[in-house]
């Protein structure tokens, strides 16, 4: 896949509304195993998207970025809690950002 491929999907608004990936398949693309993934789930790091009692959690994008970014903020020696945290301000940061981006954006187009 070329960058501009990847960058493309990255910008696919729609897609990324409707990825939604079992615990396995994060599990096994991510390198997390599940019990972790589960563990940080019950401490309210991540949610799942669960359909009901007994179904497969299932993540969507969000959450799949939030468990790649603490993976990785663990192995540069953060504890978890720690890197939970610094991810959450991350994302609350650009969620901020691309507000601010949608909002001139829409101004623009209004003038």
């Amino acid at each position: 896949m070329s960058d501009k491929q990847e960058i493309d999907a990255l910008l696919d608004f729609e897609l990324l509304k409707k990825l939604v990936v079992g615990i396995g398949e994060v599990s096994e693309m991510s390198g997390v195993p599940t019990r972790k993934i589960r563990y940080w789930e019950e401490k309210g790091i991540i949610e799942s998207e669960n359909e009901g009692e007994g179904t497969t959690r299932r993540y969507n994008y969000l959450n799949i970025k939030k468990i790649l970014l603490i993976q990785e903020l663990i192995e540069e020696g953060f504890t978890l809690d720690a890197a939970a945290k610094k991810v959450e301000k991350r994302i609350n940061h650009m969620n901020d950002v691309f507000i601010k981006l949608a909002n001139a954006s829409k101004q623009k187009n209004e003038d």
